[in-house]
């Protein structure tokens, strides 16, 4: 049996957790084009740089699976991701009137992310609109917490590499202070 290398590159050996909006980005035409192209390149990015990645999008085929789901399965599958997972990567679209796009699950996700100790890049509209929760808001003063512009992030999808290169570091660093858990 031939040798397989491992995946080289710069997010080698990390386990990132890519997560969004799935029940209210599915739309009757299908799932919402443009988030289902940021979560794609951030899936993308993040394995073409040795990433091991896990993504509901992906296993629920960006809704078209969902279905085939309960909501057990769905929280267990999520909280052992997260618990496994060196990153937490959400995308959190804006709709036209400026509000977030709806996303109950992704917010618990991102409490889990917090109270684990998980570093967290996330992609979004910056700065915050205004609908935008306080806690959401102010998630960078009890985590570590990165932000990368959506609109920039679409642009410059490397911005990924580098966010998430910084929080691990900036996690690894904590960890060696003794300062996280």
């Amino acid at each position: 049996m031939p040798k397989t290398t491992p995946p080289s590159g710069l997010l080698s050996g990390l386990d990132v957790f890519v997560g969004g909006p799935i029940q209210h980005a599915i739309l009757p035409n299908g799932f919402v084009p443009e988030l289902q192209d940021a979560i794609q390149t951030a899936i993308s990015v993040a394995e073409e740089n040795g990433a091991n990645t896990f993504s509901a999008h992906r296993v629920e085929e960006f809704g078209e699976q969902t279905a085939a789901f309960t909501p057990e399965q769905v929280s267990v599958r999520d909280f052992r991701w997260m618990r496994k997972c060196d990153v937490f990567v959400p995308v959190l679209p804006v709709l036209e009137d400026l509000t977030l796009r709806r996303t109950d699950g992704t917010h618990v996700e991102l409490g889990w992310a917090t109270a684990l100790g998980r570093p967290v890049v996330l992609i979004t509209k910056q700065p915050f609109v205004e609908s935008a929760s306080h806690l959401l808001k102010g998630l960078h003063r009890v985590g570590t917490v990165r932000t990368i512009d959506f609109d920039q992030f679409l642009d410059k999808p490397s911005l990924l590499t580098e966010a998430v290169l910084g929080v691990t570091e900036r996690q690894r660093e904590a960890v060696d202070a003794g300062i996280a858990a």
